[in-house]
């Protein structure tokens, strides 16, 4: 059956214009997301279309500078957004959330001149990015990434491959994280990579679990040469620059779990007070009442986490430790929530009539990507009792 739009949910926002946003978010939730959500995951279709629709509508660049293209918007509401998007469809609330890291680099560590030429363009014009730091054989350990950057006259040639790049052959751009120096962090250095670039060229997209509409590849740089004018901070910065976007990004992840999550809620919910058994319905029995009374305590909990690190982000406060709390109990969560939604609806939970069993597949990555949650308790422990010794 087709998906049913999110049912909405009582945002406390701080703005008149967040409001306003978040209606309209709703709008093209409910017009152009939700009712072809289960068809298109289910034949892997991507919707560019959607993101094009995103882009003109201002929700491609919210986080950043208006003076470039961007919202002016605090992470506390580009991330309630980005969960509106989620629970209607996760190809879309995660692939804005890629994007949006995929910006960070240029937003944050390029030159006036890098601003002005290339982010309009990324923010508003239309354009899709992908993140390349995972490698084939560096993953959780991305600091020992082996793709290189060698420099040939006023140009670098990289050569190597990235693995489960999210848009990865569909993306208009790709920040490329490669090696420039030394073994280890210091000797990494980021780059702006067009997509359309000579010598730069997408594997066929991974077979996946869930999320079967964004397409997840390889992407292999075969002496890609671009000026050096598309080198992003300095050399042997990269590694910083990047770890700088994965404490945003893992507060994407985890709105974008909430997000899967709620929606969960709202069929288990739906299906609870509508399905009959011994004459009343299964939400009048007890163990399945407290069942749905921790499924949305546990969304709740999860959404106030993820804002109070989007808080500290906006006051300029360190929030790396936050962030990592918020994707590890959010995504922890949304598979919780997701495996009992599949239980409230019985055999018809495991079914494709109901999107729930969608929801689990799709919980399931979120534990995975943008750092493992056991990468996530690492980070914790690290602020609490400081680095392991050896």
């Amino acid at each position: 059956m087709p998906d049913r739009a999110p049912q909405p949910v009582d945002r406390q926002l701080p703005t008149e214009e967040a409001r306003d946003l978040i209606t309209l978010v709703r709008d093209i939730v409910q017009r152009e997301i939700a009712p072809r959500a289960a068809e298109e995951e289910e034949a892997g279709h991507f919707p560019r279309e959607v993101f094009s629709l995103l882009s003109d509508s201002g929700l491609l660049g919210l986080p950043y500078d208006s003076e470039f293209g961007g919202g002016d918007q605090p992470y506390e509401v580009y991330l309630q957004v980005l969960e509106e998007l989620a629970a209607a469809r996760l190809t879309v609330g995660l692939g804005v959330s890629v994007h949006s890291l995929a910006c960070h680099a240029l937003a944050g560590y390029g030159t006036k001149e890098q601003q002005g030429e290339h982010l309009p363009a990324m923010l508003g014009g239309g354009l899709l990015g992908a993140y390349c730091l995972s490698e084939p054989a560096s993953g959780s350990d991305a600091a020992s990434l082996r793709t290189k950057a060698v420099r040939d006259g006023d140009d670098w040639v990289i050569t190597g491959t990235k693995a489960w790049i999210t848009h990865g052959g569909v993306a208009d751009f790709y920040t490329v994280l490669a090696r420039t120096g030394l073994e280890g962090p210091r000797g990494i250095t980021a780059f702006l990579v067009p997509g359309d670039a000579h010598g730069l060229n997408a594997a066929v997209p991974e077979k996946k679990m869930g999320m079967k509409g964004s397409p997840t590849a390889q992407l292999h740089l075969d002496g890609v040469r671009i000026p050096d004018s598309r080198r992003l901070g300095e050399e042997g910065q990269g590694f910083a620059i990047a770890l700088s976007a994965l404490d945003s990004g893992r507060l994407g992840i985890a709105a974008c779990a909430v997000g899967v999550a709620q929606a969960a809620l709202d069929e288990a919910v739906e299906y609870a007070t509508g399905r009959k058994q011994f004459g009343r319905p299964i939400a009048d029995f007890q163990g399945l009442r407290f069942m749905l009374a921790d499924m949305a305590t546990r969304i709740e909990a999860g959404r106030a986490l993820y804002l109070s690190a989007a808080r500290l982000r906006d006051a300029g406060r360190p929030f790396s430790q936050q962030a990592a709390m918020a994707k590890l109990f959010c995504t922890d969560a949304a598979m919780s929530v997701t495996t009992d939604a599949v239980q409230v609806l019985g055999g018809y939970g495991y079914t494709q009539d109901f999107p729930v069993e969608r929801f689990m597949r799709e919980a399931k990555v979120l534990q995975i990507v943008e750092g493992t949650n056991q990468i996530q308790r690492m980070v914790i422990a690290r602020h609490l009792a400081g680095p392991e010794t050896r």
